[in-house]
């Protein structure tokens, strides 16, 4: 299965975990959010980004995960009303901590805030089996000119 990321293309040499703290996970957590299609990683960097930060040079990483590799999930069935607000990461982070501490899997698949039907992929990278995930191709990305904010002039 192939996920993807797009980051900085300064970033695009390799799968870096930050350690900062996000939805699905504390901080001092080293975990790299994929989502399940670039469309929905172009959505993801539009969100968190802004439009402001979408004029820099960019890269998709497609990334290959095992098909033997386990993968956990947190369904929608799980989750409370309105989990996918902003204010609401003190709901999500915990369920993506216990994935993270008990160590199962290497990637554990969640929907996502924005499109709640489609799937991002949170990959370990402490985990032993994430040796296993590799960057498989990187291509060149730009943002649509329609999404970014406008120029000054």
């Amino acid at each position: 299965m192939h996920v993807y990321r797009i980051c900085l293309t300064k970033y695009a040499d390799d799968l870096f975990a930050s350690g900062r703290r996000a939805r699905w996970n504390y901080q001092d957590r080293f975990v790299i959010y994929t989502a399940a299609s670039r469309a929905l990683a172009c959505l993801e960097n539009v969100v968190h980004r802004g439009g402001e930060g979408l004029n820099d040079q960019f890269s998709v990483l497609v990334i290959e995960i095992p098909d033997d590799l386990l993968i956990e999930e947190i369904t929608l069935d799980q989750l409370p009303p309105d989990w996918e607000r902003a204010s609401r990461y003190a709901v999500c982070q915990p369920l993506g901590e216990a994935w993270y501490a008990a160590r199962r899997a290497a990637v554990l698949r969640v929907p996502s805030s924005i499109v709640p039907q489609e799937f991002n992929y949170i990959l370990n990278a402490r985990h032993p089996e994430f040796r296993k995930v590799q960057i498989v191709r990187r291509e060149e990305f730009r943002f649509d000119a329609r999404i970014k904010a406008a120029e000054n002039s």
